[in-house]
C-alpha cells in the first residue's frame, strides 16, 4: 500500500509542477486562456486523469520563441528537480523513512523519465509539448524527439545506475539495468 501511496503521490506532484509551469510560462505572455480538468473514460466512468492548460491562441497561431518558453521550461523543470533530488539524495535519502523516502523515490524516478519519454516518443501517438518547443524554436519537431531521446537513455542511464541501487531495488527487467560501465571502475550490465 506505502508503493502505491508514494507512486501516487509522487505523480501528483510531478503533474502539477509540469502543468503549473505551462499555466505560469502562458500567463508571463498572456496566453493563459484556462485550466481544466481531464478524465478518462473506464468502463464507461469518468476517472480524473489530470488537467490541461488551455491556451488563447489556437495551435495553428502559434509562432515565436515564446512558444518554445511556454511548451518546454515545464519538461526543463521536471527533469531539473530528478537530477536534483538525484543529487542531493546521496545522503539526505538515509534520514526519509517511510512514505516519504517511498514518495521522493517515485518523484525522482518519474521527474527523470516522464518527460523525456513524452517528448521523444509521445509525439508519434500525439501532439504535444514537442510540437510547441519546435515551432517556437523554428527546428523540426523530430531534432526535439531526438534530443529527448538522448536526455531519455541518459537519464535512464542514471536510474538504473545511481537511483535504484540506493534504495536497493533490484530488476531483471532490461529497461532497468544499466547499458553502460558505471563510472569508477563499476561494473554494467553482464
Amino acid at each position: 500500500m506505502k508503493r502505491w501511496a508514494g507512486f501516487l503521490l509522487a505523480f501528483v506532484v510531478l503533474l502539477g509542477l509540469h502543468e503549473g509551469v505551462h499555466a505560469a510560462t502562458a500567463a508571463m505572455y498572456g496566453e493563459l486562456e484556462g485550466v481544466r480538468p481531464v478524465s478518462l473514460v473506464v468502463s464507461g466512468i469518468g476517472v480524473p486523469a489530470g488537467v490541461e492548460v488551455l491556451f488563447r491562441t489556437p495551435v495553428e497561431g502559434r509562432s515565436g520563441a515564446r512558444w518554445a518558453v511556454i511548451s518546454g521550461a515545464s519538461n526543463l523543470v521536471t527533469v531539473a528537480l530528478g537530477l536534483g533530488l538525484l543529487w542531493l539524495g546521496e545522503g539526505a535519502n538515509r534520514s526519509l523513512m517511510g512514505l516519504a523516502r517511498v514518495g521522493v523515490y517515485y518523484l525522482t524516478f518519474l521527474s527523470l523519465l516522464v518527460d523525456p519519454l513524452n517528448l521523444s516518443l509521445g509525439p508519434f501517438l500525439y501532439g504535444g509539448d514537442a510540437e510547441g518547443i519546435a515551432v517556437g524554436l523554428g527546428v523540426s519537431r523530430y531534432l526535439v524527439q531526438g534530443v529527448s531521446l538522448v536526455v531519455l537513455l541518459v537519464n535512464r542511464e542514471l536510474v538504473a545506475q545511481k537511483l535504484l541501487p540506493r534504495y536497493d531495488v533490484r530488476t531483471t527487467s532490461l529497461l532497468l539495468r544499466p547499458w553502460l560501465p558505471m563510472a569508477g571502475g563499476g561494473r554494467g550490465a553482464p
